[in-house]
């Protein structure tokens, strides 16, 4: 949930650099918003890598 809102907020400071003409902010945002774009992914790459604990120790506990 935290990505989605970096990334919102990255996306609002773009707008608003683009509208008052300030770079500055403009790149914070662009910033802001690939932070959230990594977080993201590696939340997801964690989700992977437990389910696939997760099916490998159910597989050791059957067998």
């Amino acid at each position: 949930m935290d990505n989605d809102l970096d990334q919102a907020k990255g996306r609002i400071k773009q707008a608003a650099g683009d509208l008052t003409g300030n770079d500055d902010l403009k790149q914070d945002g662009k910033t802001d918003e690939n932070a959230g774009k990594v977080k993201e992914f590696f939340e997801d790459a964690k989700d992977k890598a437990d389910d696939l604990v997760d099916k490998v120790k159910e597989k050791l506990h059957r067998d």
